[in-house]
């Protein structure tokens, strides 16, 4: 018999599934009905207090108009896998474009895990 508080053993959950994909908590909806009202009257404040200089307003509009840009595509030509040998090619013009400046460290590093799923893969 489970403890009490526990209704569950351990590592399992009453939702293996876990939470909705999209679904939102009770505060996020309160907070949504709330503001739906005013958001017009919020959003031109916001941008008044933004034109007149103020640094909080001008990030929270930046960030609406132009959010943080979280991956973008690397213009590389990556030498095509078919071999083992073909693995030294990939890393060296990888390595090469780093040297080169046409890619940066982090960018190479993320081709790089693409190019050992491939290999795993292929294996």
């Amino acid at each position: 018999m489970p403890a009490r508080g526990r209704p569950f053993q351990k590592g399992q959950s009453g939702n293996p599934a876990g939470r909705a994909k999209g679904s939102r908590t009770r505060v996020a909806q309160a907070m949504e009905l709330i503001l739906s009202d005013d958001a017009d009257v919020i959003m031109r404040k916001a941008t008044t207090l933004a034109k007149d200089g103020d640094p909080t307003a001008l990030r929270l509009c930046l960030d609406r108009l132009m959010p943080v840009r979280k991956d973008r595509p690397v213009p590389f030509a990556l030498p095509p896998i078919e071999t083992a040998a073909d693995l030294t090619k990939a890393t060296g013009a990888l390595l090469a474009a780093v040297a080169a400046a046409e890619l940066t460290p982090s960018e190479a590093a993320e081709l790089g895990k693409l190019v050992d799923a491939h290999v795993r893969a292929s294996r």
